[in-house]
């Protein structure tokens, strides 16, 4: 993160940023409230832009819906539009690329798209033990 700010602060900035630039709404319905460890943050945030560029590229939305909570079992990114929605076959690149960073942080990511009723993007990485 750029000189010490936290996760939250960063995707703070990055948000109203994208927002501001495409005209898209962006709701945000939770940030983390504590510290989160360098790469889980950067993960997380490339992945954010990964997924804020498939929405503003593809999707047709106008409004974005965010969530990153950090709990006891770790962190959970959602990134939810209500925009066209895609066939899951022509999953492309960018998806390939969220997956293997939440992979590399030991994580998970699934997307699940509706015809027509948007997209959601969700990704869990556990607590290390």
């Amino acid at each position: 993160m750029r000189g010490g700010q936290s996760l939250a602060e960063a995707l703070e900035s990055c948000l109203a940023e994208w927002s501001e630039r495409t005209g898209i709404t962006v709701e945000t319905w939770a940030l983390p409230t504590t510290d989160v460890p360098a790469r889980v943050s950067s993960g997380v945030m490339s992945t954010m832009r990964e997924a804020l560029s498939n929405v503003e590229l593809h999707s047709r939305a106008r409004t974005v819906s965010i969530a990153v909570t950090v709990g006891k079992s770790g962190l959970r990114m959602t990134v939810s539009d209500n925009g066209q929605g895609f066939v899951p076959a022509g999953a492309g690149r960018g998806i390939a690329r969220m997956r293997a960073a939440f992979a590399e942080m030991g994580g998970t990511l699934s997307v699940n798209s509706v015809h027509g009723e948007g997209t959601t993007v969700s990704g869990v990485v556990p607590r290390r033990r």
